[in-house]
């Protein structure tokens, strides 16, 4: 499978004309592939996460005891932000007010560079406190769902950047594109919001 930027960048220069019954699913077909193949491997490590606090319910409650609600909060309001600003743009290309829709998706990237950014600043807290990968199986997973995400993240900046690249030139500027990287966008926003809900919040 293609990757979400490759399948960006692949598209034929020039605005690209809506086919009947575009507007019922937004962007590429292959995205939406993508986004379901990537919501079924996090629905494992999920699940696989739900059985280790199962047999171990007591240590996962005493690790979250570590993390910082108030972090966790934090960067769950830049996602959701970024995801609010992803479609506004939207809705500003399709009014062809490509000069606001460029601003948008400059705004989402700067959201996704705070999240990193408070990202890294916490898990360099967790290692100062001598929490680390191996410390236990809570921490395993905290960092191995979180760093997975941020993996993400940094591929959505690449994602954004075609679309802003695309916005940016009347030869270039294409619905569908635009569209399709919110899309992406929408379902890294989506999984924080899960992996935020299980790790720092479920007791």
């Amino acid at each position: 499978m293609t990757s979400p930027a490759a399948s960006i960048s692949s598209r034929e220069a020039g605005t690209v004309a809506r086919r009947p019954g575009a507007g019922v699913v937004l962007g590429e077909p292959d995205m939406w592939a993508f986004v379901l193949f990537e919501c079924l491997i996090f629905a494992s490590y999920f699940i696989i996460y739900m059985l280790y606090r199962m047999a171990d319910p007591e240590l996962f409650l005493r690790s979250q005891e570590h993390l910082s609600q108030d972090l966790g909060v934090a960067n769950t309001l830049i996602m959701l932000t970024s995801s609010w600003l992803m479609a506004r743009c939207v809705q500003a290309a399709r009014e062809k007010k490509f000069e606001i829709a460029s601003r948008q998706v400059v705004l989402t990237l700067t959201c996704g560079v705070a999240f990193v950014a408070l990202k890294v600043t916490e898990w360099s807290m967790k290692l100062r406190e001598g929490l680390g990968f191996s410390t236990n199986e809570f921490f395993w997973f905290y960092y191995f769902l979180t760093g997975i995400h941020v993996l993400h993240v940094l591929i959505g900046f690449v994602v954004l950047a075609v679309v802003v690249h695309q916005l940016r030139s009347p030869e270039r500027r294409s619905q569908e594109i635009v569209e399709t990287g919110a899309t992406y966008w929408h379902m890294v926003d989506f999984l924080w919001v899960m992996i935020f809900a299980l790790v720092y919040v479920m007791r």
